[in-house]
C-alpha cells in the first residue's frame, strides 16, 4: 500500500477540497500550472550527453523526467484513470516543448510568470474564500504538487461518468475523509479555546 494507495491519496487530498467552488477553481487552474510549468523545465539541460533519439523540439531532460515520473505514478495507483492522467501528462509536455521552443526562454519565462500568479492566486482565493483551509501543500508538498493534476481528473471523471476504480471506492473514501475534517475541526476548535 504506502505511495501507490489510491484511498489514502485521495482522503487526503479530498479533505482540503471538499467545497464545489474551490473543486471548480482547481479544475480550471491545476493543469495550467503544470503546464506551464513544463515549459520552464524545457529550458533545462539535457539528462544525456547523447544527441536525444526524439525529434525537435522534445529533449530528454528535467521536464521528460518528472512528466515520466508523474505518469508512472498515476499509471500506478489506477489503470484506467491512471493511464488517461499519464497520456494527458505527456501531451502537456509535448504541447509545452513546441511553445517553450517557438517563443524562446525571454518570453516563456515572462508568460510562465504571469500564468503561474494567477493560477495560483485563483487556488489560494479557493482555499480561503470557499473551503476556509489552508492548501494541502501546507502540510504535505510532494503529495500536493504530484496528486493535484491526478485528483482533478480523477473527480472530473467521478462527476462526469460516475467512475469508481472499483465498487465502494467512493463510499470509502467519503468516509476518510469526513473522519480527517472532523478531526481537523475538532483540532482547529482546540486551537482557538
Amino acid at each position: 500500500m504506502g505511495m501507490i494507495d489510491l484511498e489514502k491519496h485521495f482522503a487526503f487530498y479530498g479533505a482540503y477540497h471538499s467545497n464545489p467552488i474551490n473543486i471548480a477553481i482547481h479544475m480550471v487552474f491545476v493543469w495550467p500550472i503544470l503546464f506551464t510549468a513544463l515549459i520552464l523545465l524545457y529550458f533545462t539541460p539535457s539528462l544525456f550527453s547523447s544527441p536525444s533519439p526524439l525529434p525537435p523540439p522534445l529533449l530528454l531532460n528535467y521536464g521528460f523526467l518528472f512528466t515520466l515520473i508523474y505518469a508512472l505514478f498515476y499509471a500506478s495507483l489506477d489503470f484506467k484513470a491512471g493511464s488517461l492522467a499519464a497520456a494527458l501528462t505527456f501531451l502537456c509536455w509535448i504541447g509545452s516543448s513546441f511553445l517553450a521552443n517557438y517563443l524562446g526562454f525571454s518570453r516563456s519565462w515572462k508568460i510562465v510568470l504571469a500564468s503561474q500568479l494567477f493560477c495560483w492566486t485563483g487556488q489560494f482565493i479557493g482555499h480561503g474564500v470557499f473551503e476556509k483551509r489552508a492548501p494541502a501543500l501546507f502540510d504535505n508538498l510532494v503529495q500536493a504538487f504530484l496528486m493535484a493534476p491526478f485528483f482533478v481528473l480523477f473527480e472530473a471523471l467521478q462527476l462526469s461518468l460516475g467512475y469508481e476504480p472499483y465498487p465502494g471506492f467512493q463510499a470509502n473514501v467519503k468516509a476518510k475523509v469526513e473522519a480527517e475534517r472532523k478531526h481537523w475541526h475538532h483540532n482547529k476548535q482546540n486551537k482557538l479555546s
